[in-house]
């Protein structure tokens, strides 16, 4: 049983991921947080670049809410919540370099963070997320620095790629099921 928590930028596949471990019977005990962008965009909480230091902060408890469970899988990490934050128009950035202090004590929680690569996936519209590639972009270069400058609290980390059916192979190899 493990914590285990994928990371990358927009539309790489990350909430299908998930949904294909779900249906896994080796996971059945898992705790499974998939995203919930819409909801809170239906209740006033700007997203993406328009994002607020509230709005982060709201997405960064759903985060730390997720980590009480034991056994969890889930679609964002605490990594992703901060490099949004880093890339929010109205937060300025020592806003943003004190937020990814706070948030990155809690990073030593999950057993396994999984950075989703964008190679190769293109950017589908959900109707919620952004579909600006240059965004895209940005995000993910600022998700990899979040994750270098942490590294050494990430207990297992581990690069993936390829189709779902690949990705889903690597999990269960790392995790040992």
């Amino acid at each position: 049983m493990a914590r285990i928590g994928f990371t990358g930028t927009i539309s790489v596949g990350k909430t299908t991921l998930v949904n294909a471990l779900k249906q896994l019977p080796e996971f059945a005990n898992y705790h499974f947080a998939t995203e919930r962008s819409k909801y809170l965009r239906d209740l006033g909480v700007p997203l993406n670049g328009d994002s607020t230091l509230k709005g982060q902060t709201i997405f960064l408890a759903e985060r730390a809410s997720e980590l009480m469970y034991d056994n969890l899988i889930t679609d964002r990490t605490i990594i992703d919540v901060t490099a949004f934050t880093y890339l929010a128009n109205s937060i300025e950035h020592c806003q943003s370099y004190q937020f990814d202090r706070l948030a990155s004590f809690m990073l030593p929680e999950y057993d396994y963070v999984f950075y989703v690569s964008p190679d190769g996936v293109e950017i589908e519209d959900n109707g919620v997320r952004t579909t600006d590639a240059e965004y895209r972009r940005l995000l993910d270069n600022k998700i990899r620095d979040v994750l270098f400058t942490h590294m050494n609290k990430i207990t297992k980390y581990v690069e993936l790629s390829g189709s779902v059916e690949e990705r889903v192979r690597k999990v269960r190899q790392v995790v040992g099921i």
